[in-house]
């Protein structure tokens, strides 16, 4: 049975290119049980019919505040007290705007000013709009509340010809979202997570450094899906440029592998889970040059390098007790999926981790940079959960999925 059926959900339709999406994501909460009812903005149905989504979820459309029969048949306040969830898809940044200013001049913002059950907004806009302080305000504001959450934006192509983040998330993966907000709230509720993400960057010169691919959003995903499920977390970021996850989160930027190793060191003493996705460098050169090094006045033969710490390693070794509960992952390119496993169990031992993911990076598609991942779960007593190629985001739900039942609230939490 779906984690949705029976729950009734309120989508909120506002302008913009992306409403078309929101008759493919009625259609996917209905197919997994849902009751949903539909409010639309005025300038919504500029870009989709009211016809189309009274069809999809076989209940009338709300439309309007003041006309007294569709108040009477549906009712912002009834609509506010029945339902589980409130989604708003696409939420533009006039929608946004309007409900950090706690107004109700349309059926939606009225609602969603009534209801006391939880918001998901899903922004889709230009992304100078998305990045204006006045928008990232406006949703900061939200998000305080501790009532709204968000899901996306992503980044690509726009409608208005731009490249960006801003681009309303695909149905499935709001659909996806929905699940996992009404399934696990609160799972995570109490618990001070902290997350690795990104590479490092060691610096030969003051121009040139030693680096690798990593973008850091499978950190940036595990981060999400932590807020999602009521944690605290602290993101240790390498030099990466993505947006900080909204919601109850501290973010420390961090270039180099020391640099990461002390703000670990610091977060992790209070952490009750570490998940260290970070491709920390394991090299340094042990020599910074000022300036830049010119190949017209030396030509060095070599490049002396110095070990970096293993910051994994040390908290396993380092830490009392059962917190925090350790999570590394182990980046390989082996010739077979039994070499990767093997050489990920040697590491979970090594490190005295309490969890090791493996993957394997030699393949583009979940490589470095790539939008999915896959791999597998080993755990410290031998138990291997396997984590199907799927969207980064899916993914991080997944693995706190397999996650959760190990650190029951006892054990992870030294209670």
């Amino acid at each position: 049975m779906s984690a949705l059926t029976g729950k009734r959900i309120t989508l909120g339709v506002t302008g913009g290119i992306a409403a078309y999406k929101a008759a493919e994501l009625c259609r996917l909460l209905i197919k997994e049980g849902a009751e949903v009812r539909v409010v639309m903005t005025p300038a919504a149905e500029a870009f989709i019919t009211p016809l189309t989504l009274q069809t999809l979820s076989g209940h009338k459309v709300g439309r309007t505040l003041l006309d007294a029969s569709e108040e009477a048949e549906i009712g912002h306040i009834r609509l506010a007290d029945e339902t589980d969830l409130v989604v708003v898809a696409p939420a533009s940044a006039d929608a946004i705007a309007r409900m950090a200013a706690g107004m109700a001049n349309d059926l939606l913002t009225a609602v969603v000013l009534a209801t006391r059950a939880s918001i998901l907004l899903a922004p889709a806009m230009n992304v100078n709009m998305w990045e204006n302080p006045l928008t990232q305000n406006n949703l900061g504001r939200l998000i305080a509340t501790g009532r709204f959450c968000t899901v996306g934006p992503d980044v690509g192509a726009l409608a208005c010809g731009w490249v960006g983040a801003g681009r309303m998330m695909e149905a499935a993966d709001i659909r996806d979202a929905v699940v996992e907000k009404l399934a696990n709230a609160g799972t995570l509720a109490g618990c001070h997570v902290v997350i690795t993400a990104g590479p490092t960057f060691e610096p030969v010169d003051d121009v040139r450094f030693l680096g690798n691919r990593s973008s850091g959003k499978m950190g940036f995903a595990l981060a999400e899906s932590a807020l999602a499920r009521g944690a605290r977390v602290t993101l240790i970021a390498g030099p990466v440029s993505l947006p900080t996850p909204n919601g109850n989160v501290s973010r420390i930027n961090v270039q180099t592998a020391l640099e990461m190793q002390s703000a670990v060191v610091m977060a992790g003493a209070s952490a009750d889970v570490v998940i260290m996705t970070a491709a920390v460098a394991d090299f340094r050169p042990t020599h910074r040059n000022a300036g830049k090094m010119s190949r017209r006045e030396s030509s060095p033969a070599s490049l002396e390098l110095t070990a970096n710490p293993d910051i994994l390693a040390g908290l396993g070794h380092g830490r009392n007790g059962a917190r925090p509960y350790l999570v590394g992952f182990s980046a390989e390119i082996q010739a077979t999926d039994e070499a990767m496993r093997l050489r990920a169990v040697a590491k979970l031992a090594e490190k005295n981790c309490d969890a090791m993911v493996a993957n394997n990076v030699g393949d583009s598609s979940i490589g470095f940079g790539s939008e999915e991942n896959a791999g597998v779960l080993l755990f410290a007593d031998g138990k291997a959960v396997p984590l199907e190629k799927s969207g980064k985001r899916r993914f991080a739900d997944a693995l706190w999925r397999a996650l959760l039942p190990r650190f029951a609230k006892g054990a992870a939490l030294g209670q």
